[in-house]
């Protein structure tokens, strides 16, 4: 009897101690996202996202982000603009139909927060830092995206006009 009490007590512990290991939060991304692009003749949104948030101010060592923008859901505000952008000239939406970034590494920085991790962008895949502040449930941050170090467009025809360097401007709300 003793040895089943010990096993059980023992069980109990390390059940319940796996829970004060695993302090970040799930998060759920609400409505009222916001991804948009800027740079010279080239600018939009991407109206679809998805994907898995684990936060935690705290407990940034346990944190995780794996999101993705769905490429067809682009608006540029312009019908042409768009079958262009989803076309196999620029996104190739048929091709590489996701947008993805999942996180490596949190930092706390003076402003706010830092993510580093991969962006899979047309199928190439590049290490990038975006600098983010979390306030209000709500995730924001900027970064610059140079468009033909992923392969997006070329530099030939119309093509030129649009800037190499994008910006673009995340804007997430989250619930738990």
């Amino acid at each position: 009897m003793k040895k089943f009490s010990l096993v059980a007590a023992l069980a109990a512990v390390v059940s319940l101690s796996a829970f004060t290991f695993i302090s970040s939060v799930n998060w759920k991304i609400a409505d009222g996202h916001s991804v948009t692009f800027k740079g010279t003749d080239a600018e939009g949104v991407f109206k679809t996202m998805s994907g898995s948030v684990s936060f935690d101010e705290n407990d940034l060592a346990n944190s995780k982000f794996a999101v993705s923008l769905d490429v067809a859901s682009i608006n540029t505000g312009n019908g042409m603009k768009n079958k262009h952008a989803v076309s196999s000239k620029w996104f190739d939406a048929e091709k590489f139909p996701k947008i993805t970034f999942t996180s490596n590494k949190f930092t706390k920085t003076a402003a706010g927060y830092s993510v580093e991790g991969t962006l899979d962008l047309h199928g190439v895949k590049k290490p990038v830092s975006i600098p983010f502040t979390f306030a209000s449930n709500t995730f924001k941050g900027s970064l610059k995206v140079n468009r033909m170090d992923y392969g997006v467009g070329t530099m030939k025809g119309m093509s030129k006009k649009v800037s190499n360097e994008i910006v673009v401007d995340i804007a997430v709300p989250v619930a738990k």
